[in-house]
């Protein structure tokens, strides 16, 4: 049985300042540095402890898997609950915690299956986290502010990625000795950098919750909902009810996220390895060279998550005129040709052009695809379609990871730079698959307080 839909509650959102939606998306600081800390030091920590590059992608299965699994069911939970604490806090809580304490232990593996395993957990917390976030934001702003409410989202994973990408050359910077390294290989600037995550990830969503509390339910919220409540069977004829139902313009944002996330992961966990290559003919884990070419790939890719932290905010009155869709398209353009100019350029200084082009893409990844999403739903529904959303982020990440130990030697040579081309083809396969999107009737007014 499907939902019935209740009013939206549009009218009666109050109109909050520039202020309080920065600070409802503080969370995402802490949250966005946590997946800041994965993507620049997951593929070097599995190599410090013995993984082979080709595996790779099997270890990284940990994030997909999870978020095709949990994010789903917790939107349709999320849309159920009632608490005292409201629908969406409780999942930011207790994610919170868990995510905190896997980021604290992290560092402290001391074999590969313990590596993999805490990012099995690390990964189940933040997409506890995750979903019910975007639907918190989507519950909190009426239809004139969402659109920045998700570009603010988009704004502080740049910022948050910015950090966590530099934090290991910044501790290096002050001081601390980038080669020294604990009896399993790992640095301590590793280390440290995910002590401070593990604070980020729990104090920001603390301070996001107390200051911008949920909206209470409706009376007429409240009576939908206890008229179906929250149960295993109800929860999985949500999910079926959802993906019949599912809106024209999701069904066809599927495929640009297809080609655009197997992009993207592939680029995460192969950047520091054809670094290694381009910059400093390194190949093995434990050398000088390739814990070099992990701090470059730090400092560049705090760069281009800058540029994605700027850029988000001024993508905001392109997004009002133009719409999400094309702004989405030339963005992914732009990073396509960069990860396939970075493998050609052996200077660290050169680098930092084609991370415009990668910031850019991120910011629209973020931002871009929601706006999209977001107007084309319905209100009632947000919790699950946002969960199911998911799910076209996250196959594209499993299909990755089985299919890139496959064609990495035999297709691709054994050669990271290689996948980095590859990775960009695919950016600019989803840039035309974006443009086949019928955006829905009724555009997103964009309205920033």
């Amino acid at each position: 049985m499907s939902i019935v839909p209740v009013p939206d509650r549009a009218r009666s959102r109050p109109h909050l300042s520039l202020g309080r939606i920065l600070q409802m998306n503080l969370g995402f600081l802490g949250l966005q540095f946590s997946f800041g800390l994965q993507q620049s030091n997951m593929g070097p920590i599995y190599s410090y402890l013995g993984a082979d590059e080709a595996s790779l992608p099997l270890l990284w299965l940990a994030g997909p898997m999870t978020g095709l699994l949990i994010q789903p069911i917790i939107g349709a939970m999320s849309d159920r609950t009632v608490s005292r604490f409201g629908r969406r806090t409780p999942y930011f809580l207790v994610g919170a915690v868990l995510c905190s304490l896997c980021l604290f232990a992290m560092p402290y593996s001391r074999a590969l299956w313990i590596a993999a395993s805490l990012l099995w957990v690390l990964d189940a917390a933040n997409n506890v986290t995750m979903e019910p976030y975007r639907a918190y934001v989507s519950d909190r702003l009426d239809e004139r502010q969402r659109s920045f409410g998700f570009l603010t989202q988009a704004a502080f994973t740049g910022l948050a990625q910015t950090l966590s990408y530099l934090a290991p050359s910044l501790l290096v910077w002050s001081g601390v000795d980038g080669n020294l390294v604990d009896a399993n290989g790992i640095p301590v600037i590793t280390r440290i950098a995910f002590v401070v995550g593990a604070v980020l990830s729990l104090s920001t969503i603390l301070w996001s919750i107390v200051r911008v509390p949920e909206l209470p339910l409706t009376e007429a919220e409240r009576a939908e909902i206890a008229r179906e409540p929250m149960s295993f069977g109800q929860t999985v004829r949500d999910l079926r009810a959802a993906v019949v139902e599912m809106p024209q313009p999701m069904r066809q944002l599927a495929v640009a996220m297809l080609f655009q996330w197997y992009g993207m992961f592939a680029y995460w966990q192969f950047v520091s390895f054809a670094l290694a290559r381009s910059l400093f003919d390194a190949s093995d884990a434990r050398s000088t060279g390739f814990r070099e070419a992990v701090l470059v790939n730090g400092q560049i890719g705090s760069f281009y998550n800058f540029i994605a932290f700027v850029t988000a905010f001024a993508m905001v009155p392109f997004a009002r005129r133009y719409g999400a869709r094309p702004l989405h398209a030339f963005c992914l353009v732009a990073s396509g040709a960069a990860m396939v100019a970075i493998p050609m350029l052996g200077s660290e200084r050169l680098l930092f052009v084609p991370m415009i082009g990668i910031g850019l893409g991120w910011a629209s990844m973020m931002g871009n695809p929601y706006i999209m999403l977001a107007n084309s739903i319905p209100p009632a529904r947000t919790g699950i379609y946002m969960g199911i959303f998911n799910m076209f982020i996250v196959i594209p990440m499993i299909i990755e990871s089985l299919t890139m130990p496959l064609i990495y030697r035999p297709v691709l040579a054994g050669d990271p730079r290689h996948v980095l081309i590859f990775a960009g083809a695919l950016m600019l396969a989803a840039a035309a698959a974006t443009m086949r999107i019928v955006a829905p009737r009724t555009p997103a007014v964009i309205a920033a307080a």
